[in-house]
């Protein structure tokens, strides 16, 4: 009469079935419907970060048309410019934070998934990505923080409009001022308009460019970006 062997599996055994197992026809059938899933998502994603910076290239330029079209307009109109731009940027930011959690994602498959097929290096494979995906998948979270997601926006984009609306906004002023301007007090007091006093102008105006300058700076200084500039190197991935 035969013996059943229920003798567990010997390690060499496990290690074939696990390897077996990673190239399965189905696994990776799964594996790649996922990753074109998680490409659309951020394709999505992409296209509304473009939308958004769409919206306030369009105002500002509008808003700019309107200002040196008709001397009359006050150059106070760049304050809304300003406010425009900045919700703008506030929503575009948001949207960044979701753009950048799908492509946290996508970039987790590419570098240990696709990498090792290409490769055909099992060893690759090791490691606890597949706990990092399936925990992010059942509690999705965000990989940068709002202020992050404003400085890269500004960095890429946004710094060039509002460099845009300050140079147009202080050539206003020079152009259309009540007095002509030919020293640093009188420009000061051209800032005035109606009964906004000047110091307040001034305030709005240097107070936001010192706040851009200062998210740019400091965000550049913190975050390696999307894209290396400056060659590949592991220490630059944030995976």
């Amino acid at each position: 009469m035969a013996t059943e062997n229920n003798s567990p599996p010997s390690n060499q055994e496990t290690t074939v079935s696990l390897q077996r197992s990673i190239y399965d026809p189905g696994y990776v059938n799964a594996m790649s419907h996922f990753y074109r899933g998680e490409l659309g998502r951020i394709m999505v994603w992409r296209q509304r970060l473009d939308i958004t910076t769409n919206w306030a290239i369009t105002s500002s330029t509008a808003i700019i048309t309107i200002a040196f079209s008709n001397p009359a307009v006050p150059h106070i109109i760049f304050f809304f410019n300003l406010a425009i731009v900045w919700v703008m940027l506030w929503i575009e930011a948001r949207r960044y934070r979701f753009y950048d959690a799908f492509r946290a994602r996508v970039r987790m498959l590419e570098a240990h998934f696709l990498v090792p097929m290409v490769m055909e290096n099992r060893d690759m494979l090791q490691g606890e990505w597949k706990k990092l995906v399936c925990e992010d998948l059942i509690l999705p979270c965000f990989k940068i923080s709002k202020l992050e997601a404003i400085g890269r926006r500004l960095k890429r984009n946004y710094v060039f409009i509002f460099i845009l609306i300050l140079v147009a906004w202080i050539t206003k002023i020079f152009l259309h001022a009540p007095a002509p301007v030919d020293s640093a007090r009188g420009f000061y007091y051209a800032l005035r308009v109606g009964h906004i006093p000047a110091w307040l102008v001034a305030l709005v105006l240097i107070g936001t460019f010192i706040s851009i300058i200062a998210i740019t700076i400091y965000v550049s200084k913190k975050s390696s970006g999307e894209i290396s500039e400056f060659g590949t190197h592991r220490s630059l991935w944030r995976i």
